[in-house]
């Protein structure tokens, strides 16, 4: 990855995180999603957003739609605030991963406490 491409990144993930703090005022989303990272295209057209829900799976299909509908805004929103010849296609994607360590640990814990 080149290091402009690397700033990008940085960047989207930043100002994504920022737009969604800030910006979005719907209330399923408020505070309940974190950005875990950005892989971007090479010629930056297209970024893949990763991020991460903290509530319960009922709640996370409610948010994911919130997500998907709020896109476009976000999209609008980066063009903005961001100086780059093309605003990036966004897609966001569900990042199970900080679930699946949280698991992994709990499961750990209880085999050295001969829980299981």
């Amino acid at each position: 990855m080149s290091l402009r491409n690397e700033r990008v990144r940085k960047t989207l993930m930043k100002e994504i995180s920022d737009i969604l703090l800030k910006d979005i005022k719907d209330p399923k989303i408020s505070g309940l999603i974190s950005i875990t990272d950005v892989e971007v295209s090479h010629d930056n057209s297209y970024a893949k957003v990763f991020y991460s829900i903290l509530a319960d799976s009922g709640k996370k299909e409610e948010i994911m739609e919130a997500i998907k509908k709020n896109t476009p805004k976000i999209r609008y929103e980066i063009g903005k605030r961001i100086r780059l010849r093309l605003t990036p296609e966004l897609n966001f994607i569900l990042d199970e991963s900080l679930e699946r360590g949280s698991r992994i640990t709990d499961l750990i814990d209880k085999i050295s406490k001969g829980e299981i």
